[in-house]
């Protein structure tokens, strides 16, 4: 399959030039498909939460929506990344993209039918474009050198910034044009998705090739000979085992603290006064800090170390966790600055996290590895948003706010672990 594009990677892979070409290339083509990816990620945050309460009619179930398409995104997050594995990225990722554009279709059409059946099936499939939003930042790591990794990954976060941020901001203009079209007013956030999601899937398919991944696996096939070693280093395969496991935890531990606490934002403003122009901005700010830093993270990361950015990321979380549970409700200012160090604590864990787990694979295993963690990060996503609305509906958002804290100080474990594990391993190199 896909044979004509062969002599084209075999050609790259051989030329260190041709390989500097398409990396760019490559970054570029992600830059504008997650510009898309980003308006579509967008819907689901900002009035996902508020159209299952207007559905449902019941606070305990406003989690639900961000459960479904988190739990979507864990099947899609595994399904994109054995097809990714296979064929390449330029498949796995269109496939998720348009997929994710179908289910937001599906959640329009459920909310004129006032259907919820068909608005719980079409936010687990609209879990398809969150799932590949996450995996296109891989994209960008393919071609890059090891002291460019945190950094490549980091323009795919860069990119979903320019379309997160106008995304909530659109909630408004899209719900005219929803309430023109006859539509349900919180519709209209979801017709921008289905465009973005199907265009960011065509984006992909048309202009990604040659795939990036099999030119990276034809360059480590010229290498091989000069890689092979008379012997099996089993502490370095040790070493990778960790780094996949401590890279899975700090991607899962951040992203349940922000899912959680992000979910149920929107209804608290709401319960204090807030109108969808003022929630759209919060969230807005919010998913800027989330993606907007990451060209500096990028940086952080590669320069001053992984598990110290890690370190940054617990912090930052944690300042979030207990100004969420401490400031008024009616306070959209330290709301904002509440969400905007949730959403950059999870920026520093995401880069960091994501770089953890590049250092820890290698060409031939790492589309399937990635898949896989990002299911238990979409798995952990989903509890933690379905945990927020019954925390909140019977407890408050204060107890939320403190529960974030907690579990984003748990990442300090994990940093001295490591750290341990590395001085372990110092000790038995010098004997």
């Amino acid at each position: 399959m896909f044979k004509f594009q062969t002599e084209d990677i075999q050609k790259i892979a051989s030329s260190e030039s041709l390989q500097k070409a398409l990396y760019k290339r490559t970054l570029l083509v992600i830059l504008l498909s997650q510009t898309l990816g980003g308006a579509g990620l967008a819907a689901g945050i900002t009035v996902g939460a508020l159209l299952a309460q207007q559905m449902f009619g019941v606070e305990s179930l406003t989690g639900l929506p961000t459960a479904l398409f988190t739990l979507g995104s864990a099947l899609s997050a595994y399904v994109v990344g054995r097809v990714t594995n296979s064929f390449g990225r330029r498949i796995g990722l269109s496939f998720g993209f348009i997929a994710g554009g179908l289910g937001a279709l599906g959640v329009v059409v459920a909310a004129n039918l006032n259907s919820i059946i068909l608005l719980l099936i079409s936010l687990f499939i609209y879990g398809a474009g969150t799932s590949t939003n996450l995996q296109a930042r891989y994209a960008g790591v393919d071609l890059a050198k090891e002291n460019q990794r945190a950094k490549a990954a980091s323009i795919a976060m860069v990119a979903t910034t320019f379309g997160a941020v106008a995304g909530p901001n659109l909630v408004t203009p899209m719900g005219h044009v929803a309430e023109g079209l006859g539509m349900p007013t919180l519709a209209g956030p979801f017709l921008l998705a289905m465009v973005a999601y199907t265009l960011a899937g065509l984006v992909f398919f048309i202009f990604l090739k040659p795939d990036p991944l099999m030119v990276a696996r034809a360059i480590a096939e010229n290498n091989k000979t000069k890689a092979e070693t008379p012997t099996t280093d089993h502490s370095k395969q040790q070493v990778q085992r960790t780094g996949v496991m401590v890279g899975a935890i700090v991607l899962i531990l951040t992203h349940i603290v922000m899912v959680a606490i992000m979910t149920m934002t929107p209804v608290h403003m709401q319960h204090h006064g807030s109108g969808l122009s003022a929630v759209g901005l919060v969230i807005g700010l919010h998913i800027a800090a989330m993606y907007l830093p990451s060209l500096v993270t990028g940086s952080l990361v590669d320069k001053i170390g992984r598990m110290k950015m890690v370190g940054a990321s617990a912090v930052t979380l944690a300042a979030a966790g207990l100004l969420a549970a401490l400031v008024p409700g009616e306070s959209v200012v330290w709301i904002t600055i509440s969400l905007v160090l949730l959403g950059l604590g999870w920026n520093f864990g995401l880069i960091s996290g994501t770089t953890i787990v590049v250092d820890s694979t290698n060409v031939q295993n790492r589309a399937k590895i990635q898949g896989s963690i990002d299911v238990g990060v979409a798995i952990g996503g989903s509890a933690g948003s379905i945990l927020s609305s019954f925390i909140v509906a019977f407890s408050s958002y204060t107890i939320l706010g403190f529960i974030g804290a907690y579990l984003s100080f748990m990442l300090i474990p994990v940093i001295l672990w490591v750290n341990l594990k590395k001085r372990k391993a110092v000790k038995t190199n010098n004997i």
